[in-house]
């Protein structure tokens, strides 16, 4: 009887797991689709992962009870162990027969992601709002009140009270939307940002197909729209949000510089955001001043509140120019600081708004030239544009405003450091990480106002990113003059001018329309530096006509490296910076042989390739960063270490790509492992996801092979901060020894059925 509930045992319990195979196939299509695993089916399938286990443990003492059966095999020689044995195997067989029947009950295997009803926005300490924000909050909650607006100059704290008003939000409503609108943007960017707020991804669709998809949804809800920094009239009915009225208790709260847009809008509520009074305003400059700066010298206190009147109020100037201030020790430097804003209003004629006089003495209180550069080179981005710090650093380098050197990790700390001190002076402002983990900085609206009329005024820098071109305006740009060029995020079709560039050293042409620019185009641009093509189609020309490119962007855009483009880019002498992306293994090949184009490679994007084994030479590639795998079809991915210097990288330990920091893994067919990864000592982020064949990340022996010659590479993922491994059918392991990663700060597991591994969020 025992052997034969064993057997049966066997065979229920591999209907079982092959069952729920099948549902979990199901699962992966609807969440593919955006949808979310229901509780009951979550619930089952973890009840069959512990039945499985539980199984597992059973058949280990098999050997040893079926060993004591005798006569015949039905008495065992031993009766109590082997009755209690017997007994749980027909209990574990009966369990498994529930689980199957309760499997034929499953219909529905997802729906709907829960949208969480408010995200809850970081705000600084602010002075001066709480009355503002009751007021604005009990507006809100008259059931006779629709639509509010809040207009009020540039830099006052519209944004920082719709964030308080936001914060407020509990459950009065069923959802609350955050929408930036800013100068330039278009409906369909105003419909992304609505829809992503309700958890769909429709951005292939049309203006119509989104403008009925946002009504469908919220029509059946009791909603809340902040559009924050509105600039015209934003036409609702087009982008599809239904009309807030006193049935649907929906409500609309928007900001605006203007009290036109507050009536153009149909404002049931208008409130004006004044400036501080005079004593908010001290409260606020002597906060962000500090206590100890202030006592250093009786004098200074007096000083303090002089300069504190010139900021006339407005909170941004207040905070702006108190951490200008906040470092300055002696009495002369605040009395000079004084004579400077005096002298302000004078010396910048022609300036609209009189506060940003003031606020350029920040600007010019940088300590350096270089500095003060890499702040305006931020201008060149599109309002309210969150820029990536890695981004930004490497433009810098292409400009030479700062040096190339980085360090173990890959970081060039001088960069982050320059980032880090204009954030703390109120020039920059950190973001919150993307869903990539990418660091990012954006620009206050005024601010980038400011640095735009500073780049304007000696006719060096032409700006016209968002401003909705279907063509280069070469009747406004000054091609002879001009150093720096931004026309990204527009809808430029075709590029088939000739301008004559003589000074050009930054192009910005990134996210257009871009399908082909002429390579007439780049005939006359000696000096250009850095140029940003991302997201076009063809380029070409450009390795004869730009002798001085030091950073080309290509990341993103449908442009690959073929043999052509190969030719063009080792005439690129003095090359440090380039993204790319390649479809081709024997181009890819081709590359590494090239030692100056494969080192600079930064970001390499592998898409759609297919070879039996691809090799990565971490000598050739010493300098990539990040390195995505896409939709690829390849048995083996090897390290080429055993390179002629490998005597040399045997001596000094150093060998692997030590600025690797970030690779992610996805749709790719053929490895079992990723045991290469081994080579990447600094890695920071690891996303693997929906490669069915990775059945371990590290394989041991393949481990032991690289640590007996190279023993530095030992020990896996030591600077890891994220891990995130996602729908691999047959994960087992990460690793078979013991992994210790002290900085993990993001560790999940998501859809791994084979895997015992533990989510830890």
């Amino acid at each position: 009887m025992m052997e034969a509930n064993l057997e049966a045992l066997e065979n229920t319990l591999q209907q079982l797991v092959e069952r729920r195979d099948d549902l979990l196939r199901r699962v992966v299509i609807e969440e593919d689709k955006g949808l979310q695993r229901l509780a009951q089916v979550q619930g089952w399938i973890s009840r069959v992962e512990r039945i499985e286990f539980q199984v597992s443990d059973v058949f280990k003492a098999k050997p040893t009870e079926t060993g004591r059966l005798c006569l015949f095999r039905y008495c065992s020689k031993k009766c109590i162990p082997s009755c209690k044995y017997g007994k749980v195997v027909s209990k574990k067989l009966e369990e498994v027969k529930i689980l199957l029947s309760e499997e034929a009950l499953i219909k529905e295997v997802a729906g709907k992601a829960p949208v969480p009803k408010v995200g809850k926005k970081h705000i600084q300490t602010t002075v001066g709002l709480e009355s503002m924000v009751e007021k604005a909050w009990n507006s809100l909650m008259d059931v006779e009140r629709r639509i509010l607006g809040l207009y009020g100059m540039g830099g006052v704290g519209k944004t920082t009270l719709l964030a308080r008003i936001n914060n407020k939000f509990v459950d009065e409503f069923d959802v609350v939307i955050w929408v930036v609108v800013s100068k330039d943007l278009q409906n369909e960017g105003i419909q992304n940002q609505i829809l992503g707020r309700l958890g769909l991804d429709e951005k292939r669709k049309g203006e119509t197909e989104k403008a009925s998809s946002i009504y469908h949804i919220l029509s059946k809800k009791k909603f809340v729209l902040l559009l924050d920094d509105l600039w015209s009239e934003v036409d609702l009915n087009k982008i599809g949000v239904p009309p807030p009225t006193r049935d649907n208790g929906s409500k609309i709260v928007f900001t605006t510089r203007s009290k036109e847009v507050c009536r153009d809008m149909g404002a049931d509520d208008e409130m004006k955001v004044d400036c501080l009074s005079w004593d908010e305003a001290w409260e606020l400059f002597r906060n962000t001043v500090g206590e100890a700066t202030l006592k250093r010298h009786e004098e200074i206190a007096e000083l303090a509140r002089e300069i504190a009147k010139k900021c006339c109020g407005l909170p941004l100037a207040l905070n702006v120019i108190g951490r200008a201030m906040a470092y300055k020790e002696g009495v002369h430097e605040w009395r000079y600081a004084l004579e400077v804003l005096n002298l302000s209003s004078h010396k910048f004629k022609g300036m609209d708004d009189k506060i940003l006089p003031i606020l350029k003495f920040s600007y010019d209180d940088l300590k350096d030239q270089n500095v003060r550069s890499c702040f305006l080179y931020c201008s060149l981005f599109p309002e309210d544009y969150e820029i990536e710090k890695e981004r930004l650093i490497e433009y810098w380098i292409g400009e030479g405003f700062i040096n190339g050197n980085r360090g173990e990790d890959g970081s060039n700390n001088q960069g982050h450091a320059i980032i880090g001190s204009l954030v703390r002076a109120h020039l920059l402002m950190d973001v919150d990480r993307d869903a990539y983990l990418a660091e990012k900085v954006k620009m206050h609206d005024v601010l980038r106002e400011m640095a735009l009329w500073i780049g304007k005024e000696e006719e060096t820098v032409c700006v016209k990113s968002g401003a909705k071109l279907r063509h280069i305006p070469n009747d406004i740009i000054n091609w002879k003059v001009a150093r720096r060029i931004s026309l990204m995020s527009n809808q430029i079709e075709e590029i088939s001018c000739s301008p004559k560039c003589p000074n050009l050293s930054t192009l910005f042409l990134g996210d257009n329309k871009l399908k082909v620019i002429s390579g007439e185009f780049f005939r006359f641009m000696p000096a250009l530096a850095v140029l940003d093509l991302s997201q076009i189609r063809s380029i070409g020309g450009i390795g004869t006509s730009l002798p001085n490119l030091q950073v080309l962007k290509l990341i993103g855009s449908c442009v690959y490296i073929d043999a052509g483009l190969m030719e063009e880019l080792q005439l690129l002498e003095h090359l440090k910076i380039l993204t790319a992306n390649v479809n081709d293994a024997l181009i890819l090949e081709s590359i590494q042989k090239v030692e100056r184009l494969a080192s600079s490679l930064r970001v390499l994007f592998l898409d759609n390739i297919s070879a039996e084994v691809v090799v990565l030479n971490t000598v050739a590639l010493r300098g990539l960063q990040s390195l995505v795998i896409w939709y690829c079809k390849i048995s083996e991915i090897k390290t080429e270490w055993e390179s002629k210097e490998r005597e040399e990288i045997l001596c000094t330990s150093s060998q692997g790509f030590k600025h690797l920091s970030d690779v992610r893994i996805r749709h790719s067919e053929g490895p079992k492992d990723l045991t290469w990864l081994l080579f990447a000592q600094n890695l920071r982020s690891l996303f693997v996801d929906n490669s069915k064949s990775i059945e371990e990340i590290i394989n041991r022996e393949k481990g032991m092979s690289i640590s007996n010659v190279l023993p530095h590479l030992s020990v896996p993922f030591r600077k890891l901060e994220h891990l995130r491994l996602f729908k691999l059918d047959e994960l087992r392991s990460i690793c078979s020894n013991s992994l210790v990663l002290p900085n993990l700060r993001e560790f999940k597991v998501y859809y791994c059925p084979k895997s015992r591994i533990k989510d830890s969020q």
